[in-house]
């Protein structure tokens, strides 16, 4: 785990001149996406572009937030390209309007008028492929969900989120480094999509971010999370809840084939993770709502994952 302390990013840091583009990616979650937009329509930065990617939504969402939002870029995409999917097009319409930043805002956030100068400021430091807010649950309950992940190459799944479940770190505290950045609260320099590049679509949900975050830090890059900046989360809107089976599926696949692919371990390794990430993740599908599709849900993701089956879930 990488928990490096940097210098103290303050509010007024020198930002001024950083164009932002916000992408907000949509799919079947207007309200969600209403209240997420509304939460930026307070924001004090300046200058903020606000594009909003609609993924094959059935609910009325581009057409709520055409007419709640006009100044918003709305891109509709027809369909569900996934989460890596829908966002490069937002990350690639930002850059070609002239972004000096993406920041990648799930639509099921709410955030602050001032989250994000602290964040532009981290996001100039030297070497800084992304800075992500601290993620506090949106239930009222002013506990931490994002401060932070590791990284464990060992292991098939990687567990709780530092801070998970604590009180939220004081505003006070320095940037600090971390392995894993959180796509759902995500600013990302212009510099360093050049040299990192965008999401791997083939993953299409979960994991995504520390596939990202592994291949920054190949480039010798690092990903910060800037406690000043605070956002609060429903936590997995989109795909039913942590548990879900959609989860579930995505997250067993996905973590197994992330870590085999930045952290190969031998035949014998390789099977002793995989089978530590079946073990994780049935625990988890049994204390799940839908325990029957939530099991079926992680022993698809790990058939998938051994034997290299990406894309979108079959249905």
């Amino acid at each position: 785990m990488i928990m490096e302390p940097m210098s103290e990013t303050a509010p007024d840091a020198p930002s001024a001149g950083v164009r932002v583009s916000v992408v907000v990616l949509s799919w079947d979650g207007r309200e969600h996406t209403l209240g997420c937009l509304a939460s930026l329509a307070g924001v004090t930065y300046t200058p903020l572009e606000v594009i909003v990617v609609d993924n094959g939504s059935t609910d009325g969402s581009p057409e709520a937030v055409e007419a709640a939002f006009p100044d918003a870029r709305v891109i509709r995409l027809g369909r569900n390209t996934g989460f890596s999917g829908g966002v490069n097009v937002g990350i690639a319409a930002g850059v070609e309007g002239g972004a000096d930043a993406v920041l990648l805002l799930n639509n099921d956030m709410v955030v602050e008028p001032g989250f994000l100068h602290p964040l532009v400021a981290a996001a100039l430091e030297p070497g800084v492929a992304a800075a992500c807010s601290q993620i506090v649950f949106g239930d009222g309950s002013e506990r931490v969900w994002y401060a932070g992940a590791s990284f464990h190459p060992r292991r098939g799944h990687h567990g709780r989120n530092i801070g998970y479940g604590e009180p939220p770190i004081p505003a006070s505290r320095p940037a600090y480094a971390v392995d894993c950045a959180c796509g759902g609260a995500m600013l990302i320099p212009r510099a360093a999509l050049d040299d990192v590049g965008l999401f791997d679509d083939r993953l299409f949900a979960y994991r995504e971010d520390l596939d990202w975050s592994l291949r920054a830090r190949a480039c010798g890059q690092r990903v910060l999370v800037v406690p000043a900046s605070v956002v609060r989360h429903a936590v997995s809107a989109s795909s039913g809840g942590a548990s879900s089976p959609t989860s579930l599926y995505y997250d067993t696949r996905n973590g197994i084939v992330v870590s085999e692919r930045h952290a190969p371990l031998g035949r014998i390794g390789t099977w002793l993770r995989r089978a530590d990430s079946l073990a994780a993740h049935l625990a988890q599908a049994g204390l799940a709502r839908r325990r029957g599709a939530a099991l079926r849900a992680v022993v698809e993701g790990w058939c998938d994952a051994a034997r290299g089956s990406l894309g979108e879930r079959p249905r």
